[in-house]
C-alpha cells in the first residue's frame, strides 16, 4: 500500500500519536538491565503497551548507534517487532548525501522487505540528496520526512534566514511540495514525501500547511518540548488527517517504576484524547 495511504489509515483507526523510541540506558526503568538486551526488552514493552493507541513509532538511530553493533541489531529487531505488532515504523536518522552514497543510504533503509516504513531526510544538499529516496519510496511503498522547520530553539539560525520575499523554510516547503508531486496515494491524496515541522513553532506550522497541502507532516516537539494539542492541530488538513504527532520522553519515561508499561499506556491514551479533542 502507498505509504501515505497506510499512514492515514493507521492514524484513523488508532490515533495520530507517534512514539519516539529514544532509549537512554540511565533512564531505563526498574527491572530493566542497562545494556542492549535491556533496551530491546524496554522497546518491546513500550510497543506492547501502546500498539492499540499509537499509529507509529520513531526509533532515533543515535541511541542505537551509541551502543555499537549490538545497538544496531536492537534497532532492526525493534523495527521488525513494531511492524509485526501493526505499527508504522519511522527511522529517525536524518540521512542525506549525493551520488552513490545517497543511493546506499536509500537502499539501506527503504528496500522492499525493510521493516522501516519511512526515514527522516536532511534537505541541505538539495534535490541530489532527495531523489534517490523518493525513487525507493515510489518503487517500494515507503516514505520520507524531510526536515523543513525543526523544533529546536536554534533552528531559525538557518531556517528563518530571508531569501527574497520569504525565508528559507518557506522556500524549502515549496520545494518539498514539488518533490512530492506525482507521488500521491489514491486514497489519501497525500504524497509519500513528508515534512518534519515542529510543534514549538505553531504560527509557522499553520502557514507551512498552506504551502504543503499534499504533504504528510511529522510533528515533533509535543509534550516535554512544550507543544500542545491546540498548537499542533494546525498541521492537519481539514478532514483531520495529514499529520502524526511525536512524543518521546513524556510517554516512554512516564514512570521509572515497575508500572512503566502501564504509565506509558496511560500517557499515550491521554495524548490521543487531547489530539482528538483538538481536531
Amino acid at each position: 500500500m502507498h505509504f501515505a495511504d497506510a499512514l492515514t489509515k493507521a492514524a484513523q483507526q488508532k490515533s495520530p500519536v507517534c512514539i519516539g523510541l529514544d532509549p537512554q540506558l540511565e533512564k531505563l526503568p526498574e527491572g530493566i538491565s542497562k545494556d542492549p538486551e535491556g533496551v530491546l526488552a524496554f522497546n518491546k514493552g513500550i510497543i506492547d503497551a501502546t500498539k492499540n493507541i499509537a499509529c507509529s513509532v520513531k526509533p532515533q538511530l543515535a541511541y542505537y548507534e551509541l551502543l555499537g553493533w549490538e545497538g544496531m541489531k536492537v534497532f532492526w529487531d525493534t523495527c521488525r517487532y513494531a511492524r509485526e505488532q501493526g505499527m508504522i515504523v519511522i527511522a529517525d536518522g536524518k540521512r542525506s548525501d549525493i551520488g552513490s552514497t545517497c543511493e546506499a543510504y536509500a537502499d539501506a533503509y527503504l528496500y522492499e522487505e525493510s521493516p522501516v516504513d519511512a526515514i527522516t531526510v536532511n534537505p541541505y544538499l538539495g534535490s541530489d540528496g532527495i531523489k534517490p529516496f523518493v525513487e525507493r519510496c515510489t518503487k517500494n511503498d515507503k516514505g520520507i520526512f524531510i526536515l523543513v522547520k525543526t523544533s529546536n530553539p536554534s533552528s531559525g539560525e538557518l531556517q528563518d534566514l530571508p531569501v527574497g520575499d520569504e525565508v528559507v523554510h518557506e522556500h524549502l516547503a515549496q520545494l518539498v511540495e514539488s518533490w512530492g508531486a506525482q507521488h500521491f496515494g489514491s486514497q489519501s491524496n497525500l504524497s509519500c514525501v513528508g515534512a518534519v515541522v515542529g510543534a514549538t513553532y505553531p504560527e509557522e506550522l499553520k502557514y507551512l500547511r498552506t504551502l504543503m497541502p499534499h504533504i504528510p507532516f511529522l510533528i515533533p516537539g509535543y509534550g516535554a518540548q512544550g507543544g500542545t494539542a491546540q498548537e499542533v492541530k494546525h498541521g492537519f488538513i481539514p478532514n483531520g488527517t495529514g499529520a502524526i504527532v511525536n512524543a518521546s520522553r513524556s510517554i516512554i519515561y512516564a514512570s521509572k517504576g515497575k508500572d512503566w508499561k502501564e504509565a506509558a499506556m496511560k500517557a499515550a491514551k491521554e495524548m490521543a484524547k487531547e489530539l482528538q479533542g483538538a481536531l
